[in-house]
């Protein structure tokens, strides 16, 4: 089975002991000596925008960008690595970090305006609804009958395993932050996950640490189809290299639906820039239109399925699956799935 993840480098970050990988790096140098250093799962691609914006408005701060998998994200802020905001996919990851006293409190006017789903405590807020997506290759696809359910695309793959042995693309949940939340939240939610997890491990699946190289390996012809990916991910690659090779379907029995979250870290050496960071999110969630941004706004509705939608909720409930007795019992009985001979 080929585990593909990002290569990276190692590094080690303002004297912290333990080293992270890290994706993707870029400085944008301002006017002044000020740096906001932000620590992120959000792909430049995706995300630059975002940062320019900020910067035409603080021209003098310099914003230093660094990509990481979410749970690197969350170990190098628990080992007290010095960056002033870190925005991840891993909501629950996110979550431990501020129930443990690693977040710093903020409040502005645009935080007491995210609705009580969407932060927790003044110490980690929401910015963005993002559905997990199946991504398919239209060429591996043709001639079938596109699946609308769990329960549809488990008789596909059971039903033709010569055309998609060795070409279907998911998380390494042991190894994905934000995998293991779609699947443990999937596992809660629809019997329907493990069945399929169990096909899926027949046809020796290959396992990713990232939305972006799952999107790229269906678009390239190397997958038949990528699961549980981000949609703001897809719809973007969707964009820029559309061809009709590739189709995004969205599951009607079930919509895993997470919240992209971003917290001030108590070893923040510039929370005021951070929190205006934060606040420019935030409005940019609240809009009403998608508009040219390239991350979708923060709503509860939206072109989802109203029967299967739900934001995963901020709170103590995300603790569940991070217990390790809970996660070990729960990776064991993923392994049994997945790894099959």
């Amino acid at each position: 089975m080929r585990h593909a993840c990002l290569s990276a480098v190692l590094i080690l970050w303002a004297g912290i002991a333990a080293a992270f990988e890290v994706e993707d790096h870029r400085h944008y140098p301002g006017t002044g000596d000020a740096v906001l250093r932000i620590v992120s799962t959000a792909d430049l691609d995706v995300f630059e925008p975002y940062l320019l914006a900020f910067q035409s408005a603080r021209p003098a701060l310099s914003i230093d960008y660094t990509v990481v998998s979410s749970a690197d994200l969350h170990r190098a802020i628990r080992a007290g690595a010095r960056f002033d905001l870190a925005l991840s996919s891993a909501m629950d990851l996110q979550f431990q970090l501020a129930n443990d006293g690693l977040a710093r409190a903020y409040r502005s006017s645009a935080t007491e305006a995210l609705p009580d789903w969407a932060r927790w405590r003044d110490l980690i807020f929401a910015f963005t609804t993002e559905p997990a997506v199946v991504v398919i290759s239209t060429e591996r696809f043709a001639g079938l009958t596109l699946p609308a359910t769990r329960q549809e695309l488990t008789a596909i793959l059971r039903d033709h395993p010569d055309r998609f042995r060795g070409a279907v693309g998911t998380y390494d949940v042991r190894e994905s932050g934000l995998g293991y939340l779609f699947a443990t939240q999937e596992a809660r939610s629809t019997d329907a996950y493990w069945r399929l997890s169990e096909v899926m491990g027949r046809l020796d699946p290959q396992l990713y640490c990232c939305s972006g190289q799952m999107i790229d390996d269906v678009t390239e012809g190397r997958l038949a189809l990528a699961y549980n990916v981000l949609g703001s991910y897809a719809a973007d690659r969707l964009a820029r290299d559309s061809g009709g090779r590739v189709q995004i379907l969205r599951m009607q029995d079930f919509a895993n639906v997470m919240l992209r979250t971003a917290l001030v870290p108590a070893a923040a050496d510039a929370p005021e820039a951070a929190g205006a960071f934060i606040d420019m999110l935030i409005t940019l969630g609240l809009r009403d239109a998608p508009q040219d941004w390239p991350l979708p706004p923060l709503r509860e509705g939206g072109d989802m399925p109203a029967s299967g939608f739900g934001p995963i909720r901020l709170g103590p409930a995300l603790m569940v699956y991070l217990d390790p007795l809970n996660r070990r019992a729960f990776l064991t009985e993923w392994d049994n799935a997945m790894e099959q001979p």
